[in-house]
């Protein structure tokens, strides 16, 4: 009940914020935010509007396996921040956008436009479920299990408490509850880690120095080029990750197009950029220290790396601090991802696919079917997903993500159009192709495509449109 109880009064503070915002709120608000945000405030909530919940679950058990490599993505993170800042605002804002997508329109045509909103679309949706599943998977497991409470009955209930909050004031309420939100899961991080080496009877620099010499605080990886931990794999995927889960979606940049002027959008983008590498460490560094708890409580690792921080913070064995700290940790960093990706995916299908931008009665009706749709979708991930939560959300997206880069890397790179009417074939060929090689490639000569299958369909999709050019 502990648990419950945190959430509900998590989600009273969010409501609260939320009805604050969202007065006098139209159209405009929502999709744009009256264009009036501060920078540094977006900035500030963005941090955990990306990194979500499945970090606070994935990436402390991350060090089981493959130690603290995941660094090297988060260094590449950074290049892909300042190329969004500086290459991506400046034509998002001299278009005066609502939707990113619009540029595909005015650059390529109107095929070519639907079919980048529609695998925004699919990509978001399958993304935001992935994540918003961790969150629920663990109130079911560790509380509303033993209340009988059946799974689709608490997604249901989760989704709602997120549409709750964002009905009216959309992506202007956003602003400031990923703000708050990320205030909480910053404080329940640092809150929790020093609960930990508590436990472990150190202090905090001799944590410091039990994390630095520990085996799996190992960061570079350069000698082995088939590893999916290899340093240029990681850092180049790092940036192209980020240029298309951030630069070309829709639910990162809507907040970004909300500040009052490119410069400080720009401001914004850079600050969050750098944020990634320190936050992340903090998780990491998590990681190494739970593990040294299981060896001086003479226990043994979980099979899952999943598992690691939940098997501490939510079964009760560090207390009912923790508890607490990690329920509002995991609920913050979920529900400033999911509310966000609620958002964008009613603006898009709205002006992106129905071209109807002032029509208030179909972004609610909207909304509340893009929440429902939500509920399907996370329902369907429980039932398929068998791999690490993180390594589900990049692999997906790596598929559904890759037309996108290959669109916006066209238009961008070229001066040319290409034929309108073959994009959405184009679009759908290249994620199978990709599939189909990485298929082939792990079954004749053993290697398996990790992140960089992001890169290899981008770039099937941009020889694909340029094969089908013609000159502008």
């Amino acid at each position: 009940m502990l648990i419950i109880l945190t959430v509900l009064i998590y989600f009273g503070l969010l409501l609260m914020v939320s009805r604050f915002t969202a007065r006098k709120s139209d159209n405009e608000t929502f999709y744009r935010g009256n264009r009036r945000s501060p920078w540094y405030m977006v900035a500030f909530g963005m941090v955990g509007a990306s990194i979500s919940g499945i970090t606070f679950v994935s990436v402390p058990g991350m060090v089981i396996t493959s130690g603290m490599t995941y660094l090297q993505m988060c260094l590449g993170f950074i290049l892909g921040y300042f190329a969004i800042a500086f290459l991506l605002l400046p034509v998002y804002y001299r278009m005066n956008l609502t939707t990113i997508y619009s540029y595909l329109r005015e650059r390529l045509g109107e095929r070519s436009y639907k079919t980048g909103a529609s695998f925004f679309l699919l990509s978001k949706m399958t993304g935001a479920a992935v994540r918003f599943y961790v969150v629920c998977i663990l109130l079911q497991t560790f509380v509303l299990d033993a209340l009988d409470i059946p799974f689709p009955i608490t997604v249901v209930g989760m989704v709602l408490l997120i549409w709750l909050y964002t009905r009216k004031g959309g992506i202007k309420t956003l602003v400031w509850t990923d703000t708050f939100q990320t205030l909480c899961m910053l404080t329940a991080l640092i809150l929790i880690i020093y609960n930990v080496i508590n436990e472990l009877h150190l202090s905090p620099s001799e944590a410091v120095t039990a994390v630095a010499n520990n085996a799996q605080s190992k960061v570079f990886e350069f000698s082995d080029w088939v590893s999916r931990q290899n340093f240029w794999k990681q850092f180049l995927s790092g940036i192209f990750v980020v240029l298309v889960m951030t630069g070309l979606d829709q639910d990162m940049m809507q907040k970004n197009l909300t500040c009052k002027s490119l410069r400080d959008a720009q401001k914004d983008m850079c600050c969050y950029g750098f944020a990634f590498v320190p936050v992340n460490l903090l998780f990491l560094a998590l990681g190494v220290l739970l593990t040294l708890l299981v060896q001086q409580s003479g226990g043994t690792l979980p099979e899952k790396g999943d598992d690691l921080l939940p098997m501490f913070a939510a079964t009760g064995q560090l207390g009912p601090v923790v508890t607490v700290l990690f329920t509002i940790g995991v609920v913050a960093a979920c529900f400033s991802s999911a509310d966000s990706a609620l958002t964008a995916l009613t603006t898009s299908f709205c002006v992106d696919i129905m071209g109807r931008q002032d029509d208030e009665k179909l972004r609610k009706r909207t909304h509340m079917g893009i929440a429902l749709l939500f509920v399907g979708f996370i329902l369907a991930f429980k039932v398929l997903n068998s791999t690490s939560v993180i390594d589900a959300i990049y692999i997906l997206c790596s598929y559904t993500y890759g037309p996108l880069l290959g669109l916006f890397a066209f238009g961008l790179l070229t001066h040319r159009a290409t034929n309108d009417r073959f994009v959405p074939y184009i679009c759908i060929a290249s994620p199978i192709l990709c599939f189909a090689l990485d298929t082939i490639v792990s079954s004749t000569v053993g290697y398996k495509f990790g992140y960089e299958l992001l890169m290899l369909n981008g770039a099937l999709t941009f020889i694909g449109l340029w094969g089908a050019r013609r000159r502008v």
